[in-house]
């Protein structure tokens, strides 16, 4: 079942587990083994993150202070500032499967700026992720309920006693934590129930439940009856059966390849994290799974937008300061995917969701953007040799081999003397664009 060499099983490791990793870690990785890789990865969950850590987080205004009368600033430019410095979060974190999960937690409960409105807000999230995101899901997700980002997002706040808002009790089940199908409709009314009188105090920044405007009643909740309150129902709910397939399925689609929750290899893994629901469990029975290095796996995933500029960005040894303020963040917008905000509670999808023409002229504008200011010195001195060339950018991406057509492609473009077009083409070839 296991394809390639060690080599481009660790290379395929690193961009799932990570953003992608130079010629020179992998070479080290290649000396630990498979499973050693896979320990320093998981290592990194709990480790401190020296390099992310010590990036200066922008100015970023307190709910509270943005409350006061008068005072006056420019959130817009705090979240670009903030969208910024994630990015480069992720290109220099030393631990990058950490990294990866808050970013596949952003698409676990995605929440967008576009209608929170607070740059401070979507900080605050974003750190639940990194911090919560290795332990318990069912943690995260009582964590993830009461936070201001999302109490604005899916309107909780407007959960009244008199007239239960169920935005949140639905997405909960449908999206969050089991899944379409799993529930009824008597389940999303019981649950609102649950969830009234949760609110955001806009003067402290703080969650706030209001007993006074909170339904206390007996409730029927998935089988379960009493007098709930909204803790109660994402406790149920995450312990359900349904929910331990859904959420399986989902890191597995991330990571390795798009199943359903009814695919073998999740009725296999679910049991497993049932039992605890602890996530770097869950991500350590993913990455050690023989069908992870599959060629299905292998070949199984297109990088999102994110994925492409960050892991480039790290191949090529640059960071966002070489940019334009708030450039990139621009061209991932044309691409679909600005980080903090996807366009629905629906969140992203994957590989067919990001082909199309426009979004190829859109990555052929990334990929120029990006390679303007890679430093292509040992290329250009290659001029004359196109094998050698196209050896060099191979060398530079990472890239385990070309197709024949992709290679003559490159091989012709570089007998004609540009190293940054060369780099251009190989950025946009197939071959790179899967992850």
């Amino acid at each position: 079942m296991t394809t390639g060499t060690t080599r481009s099983v660790i290379a395929h490791l690193y961009r799932r587990a990570g953003f992608g990793a130079t010629q020179d870690e992998i070479d080290a990785a290649v000396k630990l083994g498979f499973d050693g890789a896979v320990d320093q990865l998981l290592a990194g969950l709990s480790a401190k993150d020296a390099a992310g850590d010590a990036l200066p987080l922008p100015r970023l205004t307190p709910l509270a202070q943005s409350a006061i009368p008068g005072f006056t600033y420019n959130d817009y430019e705090e979240f670009i500032a903030l969208s910024t410095w994630w990015i480069d979060r992720m290109i220099v974190t030393d631990t990058p499967l950490r990294e990866k999960l808050t970013l596949l937690m952003h698409e676990q409960f995605p929440t967008s700026y576009a209608k929170v409105g607070y740059a401070d807000l979507m900080y605050n999230q974003n750190q639940i992720f990194r911090t919560l995101g290795p332990g318990p899901f069912d943690v995260l997700t009582q964590a993830v309920s009461a936070d201001p980002a999302m109490l604005i997002w899916l309107d909780t706040g407007t959960d009244l006693k008199a007239h239960p808002n169920e935005n949140f009790a639905r997405e909960l089940m449908e999206r969050f934590t089991m899944g379409i199908g799993n529930y009824s409709e008597q389940d999303v009314r019981e649950a609102a129930r649950a969830f009234t009188g949760w609110s955001l105090d806009y003067f402290s920044g703080e969650f706030f439940f209001n007993p006074y405007d909170h339904d206390n009643r007996e409730k029927r909740y998935l089988g379960h009856t009493g007098r709930f309150q909204g803790q109660d129902i994402i406790n149920i709910a995450t312990h359900t059966t349904a929910s331990s397939r859904w959420v399986v399925s989902r890191f597995w689609s991330w990571l390795a390849y798009p199943v359903t929750p009814d695919d073998p290899v999740v009725l296999e893994l679910a049991p497993g994290y049932k039992k605890d629901l602890n996530m770097t469990n869950l991500l350590e029975a993913i990455l050690r799974h023989p069908r992870f290095v599959s060629t299905q796996a292998l070949n199984g995933l297109i990088k999102q937008p994110i994925e492409f500029l960050v892991g480039t960005l790290r191949l090529l040894g640059l960071t966002t300061q070489a940019y334009e303020q708030g450039s990139l963040i621009y061209l991932l917008a044309n691409l679909g995917q600005q980080p903090f905000v996807p366009f629905n509670v629906g969140g992203w999808g994957q590989n067919q969701y990001w082909l199309s023409t426009s979004a190829s002229n859109s990555q052929l504008a990334l990929a120029w953007a990006v390679a303007q200011y890679a430093d292509l010195a040992e290329v250009a001195d290659l001029k004359g040799n196109p094998g050698a060339q196209v050896a060099a950018v191979t060398k530079m991406l990472a890239v385990e081999a070309w197709s024949n057509r992709t290679y003559q492609a490159l091989w012709k473009l570089a007998d004609k003397g540009n190293p940054q077009e060369l780099l251009v083409l190989a950025l946009v070839s197939p071959e790179y664009l899967m992850n």
